[in-house]
């Protein structure tokens, strides 16, 4: 009976450190201690013995998890571990393929791939029509991958 009861003490142990460890390594190993502290239970004193572990084993397990997300969050501790707001935002605030049709300038020599500048924004851009200079005036041809595609403006 004392191992039983110290394998379902050691399983909830286990889960209540699972918050401060991640990985799920922890409720893992909780779960089966739990599961070994139930099968014990239903060896000894039989299907009455184990259905009642079971029962004590998921009530322990409800109240720690209740624990976890109800009451920890509202401690000086819990506002620490759990996020409270969220990160919103895109990657850019304007698409590449908003620039198809842009004349711009050269920032870097491209040989096939440097920088170029529209309208005092630094994007990064290939030509398509092999090595330019920098200084050199470039149209938007097209958008792939995060870069523009270019080639030389005439003049």
């Amino acid at each position: 009976m004392t191992l039983i009861a110290t394998l379902f003490v050691v399983g909830v142990i286990l889960l209540g450190f699972e918050v401060f460890v991640p990985g799920g390594i922890l409720g893992v190993l909780a779960g089966l201690s739990m599961l070994a502290g139930t099968a014990l239970a239903f060896i000894d004193f039989g299907m009455t013995g184990g259905l009642l572990a079971l029962f004590i084993g998921a009530a322990m397990v409800g109240g720690m998890l209740f624990f976890e997300f109800k009451i920890l969050p509202q401690t000086t501790l819990g506002r620490r571990l759990f996020l409270r707001s969220e990160v919103s935002g895109v990657a850019s605030p304007v698409r590449e393929s908003d620039y198809v049709g842009a004349v711009g300038v050269a920032l870097t020599a491209m040989g096939p791939t440097g920088y170029i500048e529209i309208d005092g924004k630094r994007l990064e851009a290939f030509s398509r029509s092999g090595f330019i200079e920098a200084g050199t005036a470039v149209a938007v041809i097209g958008a792939d991958n995060f870069r523009l595609i270019v080639t030389s403006k005439p003049e």
